[in-house]
């Protein structure tokens, strides 16, 4: 039974992955302090925030669609931004691809509960 944002499995996983992201930013070069790090910061903890607001508004499915449109594209911005760290050697290849493929999951999920949000609310 889901009585908070934080019983979707979707928030556990992209917060979880946000605390990691936020930690490996903190380890990028300091000319990167300004730029990458504090972009990766920005766009990981986006997405369970979208979440948690989005579910706080989840009476209006379109709102709540909205926000979880919203974390999805910050998904997308977070893929941008792990190539960017591999294309600049700041990430060795199996940790972009473990996070690549986390990212991925977590684009999946949020369809998913798009898709299932509005099905369930066409029933009602």
């Amino acid at each position: 039974m889901i009585q908070s944002f934080k019983d979707l499995k979707v928030y556990e996983k992209s917060y979880a992955l946000s605390v990691e992201l936020y930690r490996y930013a903190n380890t990028l070069p300091s000319e990167e302090r300004f730029g990458l790090a504090s972009q990766l910061k920005r766009a990981g903890t986006s997405i369970p925030l979208n979440i948690a607001e989005g579910y706080g508004k989840r009476e209006s499915a379109a709102e709540f669609k909205r926000y979880l449109m919203m974390a999805k594209g910050s998904c997308n911005e977070m893929q941008v931004l792990l190539d960017l760290c591999g294309d600049l050697g700041y990430m060795d290849q199996a940790d972009h691809g473990r996070w690549t493929g986390a990212y991925d999951e977590i684009g999946r999920m949020l369809n998913g509960l798009i898709e299932k949000w509005e099905s369930e609310r066409t029933k009602i």
